[in-house]
């Protein structure tokens, strides 16, 4: 079981150029969105969240359960739904505004215990950020890390929601010890500071970066350094991209019962080849759809 902790949210997406009307809901948020995508992928998948008791709460619980995710681990509130309204620029990348005030995956309070046979948990983006539940899910994930479970941590950057830049820095290096696979995008590596190699002495077993269309790298604490290109496509947009290659990696990970640092090192460069492609492959499934729509193992060769 690979239990994915973090916010549910709605993305608004533009429908027409410029058209405010054409606002179309998406189910979404990095934690959901890499949930879906295991489910997809055929892992024994859990979700770990606050989500509303709202009409778009109970769209985001029905998203899961359609995924096969068990929703076991959901709280759900009266509080509503946070809102992201994306912005989808010429090459498909977006950004985002969101509406964040008195929500309910802000409200989250950590579990007593983590589902029965968690073999890995994985964290990330907004949740990690947002107070008072930034720090239950902290709290989570240095509790599952020193049961020795596996843990995945994407930062996911939203600078717009961090007040305080250096603050948050600091608590991202504090997190490190208790992470086993760090993922993030170029453009969260240049907002944190610091490179693959600082953060692997932190305490990860591998630290994997993608780079959009031009592929991934994996480091691993042993020195090694792995990459692939990324695979062509025509990009529709790039929401999602990132929470897909989050899923890949874990679904390739456990299907090589390589969820620890041991097997992690022993993978070498086919293993982490393999890794990568299957990723990389599945992410560009993702972006040439609208939207968040990670792709179903039928879709993709065995990772």
């Amino acid at each position: 079981m690979i239990v994915v902790a973090g916010e549910a949210l709605i993305d608004l997406v533009p429908g027409e150029p410029g058209a405010l009307a054409a606002l179309a809901p998406r189910r979404g948020g990095g934690p959901y969105n890499t949930a879906v995508a295991l489910g997809r992928l055929g892992s024994p998948a859990a979700f770990c969240s606050r989500i509303s008791r709202d009409a778009f709460g109970e769209a985001l619980v029905d998203g899961l359960r359609e995924a096969g995710v068990d929703v076991a681990s959901v709280e759900r509130g009266a509080e509503p739904t946070t809102l992201a309204v994306a912005s989808i620029a010429e090459n498909g990348s977006a950004s985002y505004s969101f509406y964040v005030e008195g929500t309910a995956d802000r409200l989250f309070s950590a579990p007593g215990r983590l589902p029965e046979g968690t073999r890995a948990v994985s964290f990330g983006t907004c949740s990690l950020v947002l107070e008072p539940g930034a720090s239950a899910y902290e709290e989570l994930m240095r509790g599952a890390s020193a049961q020795g479970v596996f843990t995945a941590l994407d930062p996911n950057i939203r600078a717009v929601l961090i007040p305080d830049p250096d603050a948050y820095r600091a608590r991202f290096k504090s997190w490190l010890p208790s992470v086993s696979l760090l993922k993030l995008s170029e453009e969260d590596a240049e907002w944190l500071g610091g490179t693959p190699r600082e953060w692997l002495a932190c305490g990860p077993s591998a630290v994997v970066v993608t780079r959009g269309g031009d592929g991934l790298t994996a480091y691993t604490r042993d020195g090694g350094e792995y990459s692939v290109p990324g695979e062509p496509v025509d990009v529709v947009d790039t929401i999602g991209a990132g929470d897909t290659v989050n899923a890949a990696l874990l679904h390739g990970l456990a299907a090589r019962d390589a969820l620890s640092a041991a097997a992690v090192a022993d993978l070498g460069a086919d293993g982490w080849g393999e890794l990568l492609r299957f990723a990389a492959r599945a992410a560009a499934i993702t972006c040439s759809r609208a939207g968040a729509e990670p792709p179903y193992a039928h879709e993709l060769n065995t990772p």
